[in-house]
């Protein structure tokens, strides 16, 4: 399939809807009473169908999250039994922000772990800015540069220069608070868990859009990542936090390329390959959120066409007679979270304005809206709490719903309907702002 063909690839599937959604409103206004009645009917069970599967989500997420929440009580390592750790951080035109990661992790209460910076062949002063750490008295940082070859690489060659058996990944626009890695570590007592999934927040909340990616990170990344930690099958280690057992890398491989998403790559393999992936919420990163709507959408975009990349190159492992269920769950989930639900959600949406155009059900689709509204304010009342956040972020619920979580989701049909025609996409580098403590980036 050339360029040429994949471009209109998601023009004619939108055309192809148009028209499609003109002819049925067409229809539908000149049909029978009978018919009316009907299409009324199918409309009530479309309704209550939608909103059971969306209450057995809500509802299957928050139990599990609530479970690990509760049974996630785990005995911290003895000071003589923590074992060393390397910290790895790739690098690539972040000289604004390197210098306070790695102050960040200069801060760390752990006993004995080293820091190696890899600069991926920057463009700006990146690589001068980690330079000056080196030597650091109280813990060794190393820094490494590479001609530009992805991130993929960056930390594999991080990984092939580190000393110890437990590997500490990090993004380098991202700080770390001191406890996280004594609380990643103590999970690693069971030899079966092959890698930590930290908790991600959002440090600039100084605009209503990163104020809503606060809440987004809180209710829609860390909820699920929390229930799936319950089973020990997080499907996606973050990139600014997670915590591996040098063991578990070298048995999948490390990192590799071809994806806009080598991490969710990497967790995918590592589950395939047997090993646990657990959560801990308090192995904690703060990350700069994009604070420009077209920022954001190239972020969302890279993440949903890099877990369909990831799902498209991992499908052997789900055409096994008897896959592994940990793996299939892990993996439907993802697809479902990333693709199928913002879809659904997407055309629910369309599919009830219409309902309440053509039949004047206007006021039955409110309550449908106002419904989820709720269940978002409940879900954003439990989650904040139990991640003891600001509490100020819980009413963001309404704007998160009626508006924030139906664009993100149309970011993503549109992000999935290009990587099913394969249409080009490159790496656009998100701007940076210098790191610093604010007071609406303290939990």
């Amino acid at each position: 399939m050339n360029a040429r063909s994949r471009s209109l690839g998601p023009l004619l599937l939108v055309l192809i809807v148009t028209t499609g959604t003109v002819a049925a409103v067409l229809w539908t206004i000149n049909s029978p009473d009978q018919v009316r009645v009907f299409l009324m009917r199918l409309v009530l069970i479309s309704l209550v169908i939608f909103l059971g599967i969306l209450l057995i989500r809500y509802f299957t997420l928050l139990w599990f999250a609530f479970m690990q929440h509760t049974e996630r009580d785990i005995e911290e390592f003895e000071e003589g039994e923590l074992h060393p750790i390397s910290v790895i951080v790739p690098a690539y035109n972040e000289a604004t922000v390197i210098g306070a990661a790695i102050e960040s992790l200069l801060a760390l209460d752990y006993p004995t772990y080293e820091v190696i910076v890899v600069d991926d062949g920057s463009r700006d002063d990146t690589l001068a800015v980690a330079a000056r750490f080196e030597g650091h008295a109280d813990v060794p940082v190393r820094v490494f540069s590479t001609p530009n070859a992805g991130k993929a690489r960056a930390l594999n060659l991080g990984i092939s220069n580190a000393r110890y058996p437990f590997l500490f990944c990090m993004d380098s626009d991202s700080t770390v608070e001191p406890q996280t890695l004594r609380r990643a570590v103590a999970h690693m007592a069971d030899e079966a868990v092959g890698a930590v999934a930290g908790n991600v927040k959002v440090l600039n909340r100084t605009s209503m859009l990163t104020r809503l990616q606060a809440l987004e990170y809180i209710e829609g990344l860390n909820m699920p990542r929390r229930a799936q930690g319950f089973i020990a099958a997080v499907n996606i280690v973050p990139g600014p936090v997670g915590l591996f057992r040098r063991e578990a890398l070298i048995d999948v491989g490390g990192y590799e390329s071809d994806t806009f998403a080598e991490d969710a790559d990497l967790t995918l393999k590592l589950i395939a390959a047997g090993w646990k992936i657990v959560y801990e919420d308090q192995a904690i990163a703060w990350t700069q959120a994009p604070d420009h709507w077209l920022d954001l959408i190239q972020q969302r975009y890279r993440w949903t066409r890099g877990i369909l990349q990831t799902l498209r190159k991992r499908r052997r492992l789900f055409l096994k007679p008897f896959p592994d269920f940990p793996l299939w769950l892990s993996a439907l989930e993802m697809a479902f979270e990333a693709v199928i639900w913002p879809m659904m959600n997407v055309f629910a949406h369309l599919f009830f304005a219409l309902v309440a155009l053509l039949f004047g059900m206007g006021e039955l689709v409110l309550y449908w809206w106002l419904l989820l509204t709720l269940l978002d304010l409940g879900a954003a009342l439990v989650t904040v709490s139990m991640e003891e956040e600001q509490l100020w972020l819980v009413p963001l619920a309404v704007i998160y719903r009626f508006f924030f979580i139906l664009f993100l989701d149309v970011t993503k049909t549109f992000a999935a309907i290009e990587e099913l025609f394969q249409f080009g996409m490159g790496w656009e580098k998100l701007g940076r702002t210098p790191i610093g403590t604010t007071e609406e980036g303290v939990a």
